[in-house]
């Protein structure tokens, strides 16, 4: 079957073409005006670097590589250094014994007063407790520090004072003389607190 297309009567063509809008033509667009030339900055060009020398070659020679400039080179211990340094322990533990046997009778005190202070309201008691536990831990430090002078006597003894128990080399006199019980070199020391 063929289509048919229907077509308008005679006086609907008219009509047709009185109802569809005229097409327009596209308006043109005015020329977009232009910017006043810029003016031609002359640019540089960059300075071409000579060409580095080359050094003559040298000989190399084995060397052994320098030590550490935060190690200081420390001199061996001689009899003169280790009495010194046992004598310094020796004055650390009897003033050591003296602050324990203090603490332990300042400590039996507040422990006696604690029983004694059966009507004390609570902020009383706290603060007795409190005051009890700091003497408590002073306490253990004295033992500590008390404890740390007899292994460095042992040292001296065994001879083994003023060796880092880490590395093995040796540690500066200058900070055994601040510290004579230290253990441990300065860098062996600082890489264990970072850990």
């Amino acid at each position: 079957m063929a289509a048919t297309k229907k077509r308008p009567a005679a006086g609907g063509a008219k009509k047709a073409a009185k109802k569809a809008p005229a097409k327009k033509a596209p308006a043109k667009k005015a020329p977009a005006k232009k910017a006043p030339a810029k003016k031609a900055v002359a640019k540089k060009a960059p300075a071409k670097k000579a060409p580095a020398k080359k050094a003559p070659a040298k000989k190399t020679v084995a060397k052994k590589a320098p030590a550490k400039a935060s190690q200081p080179k420390a001199r061996p211990w001689n009899k003169k250094d280790l009495a010194d340094a046992r004598a310094a322990l020796l004055a650390d533990v009897a003033e050591l014994r003296e602050q324990m046997t203090a603490s332990q009778e300042d400590l039996a005190d507040l422990i006696a007063d604690s029983v004694d202070a059966a009507g004390d309201d609570q902020a009383d008691a706290g603060t007795k407790t409190l005051e009890r536990e700091q003497e408590m831990a002073l306490g253990a430090n004295v033992r500590l520090l008390l404890e740390q002078s007899y292994r460095a006597l042992r040292r001296i003894d065994d001879g083994t004072y003023g060796t880092c128990t880490s590395c093995g080399r040796p540690i500066p006199k200058g900070r055994l003389k601040a510290l004579p019980h230290a253990t441990l070199c300065l860098e062996c020391k600082q890489r264990e607190e970072r850990y």
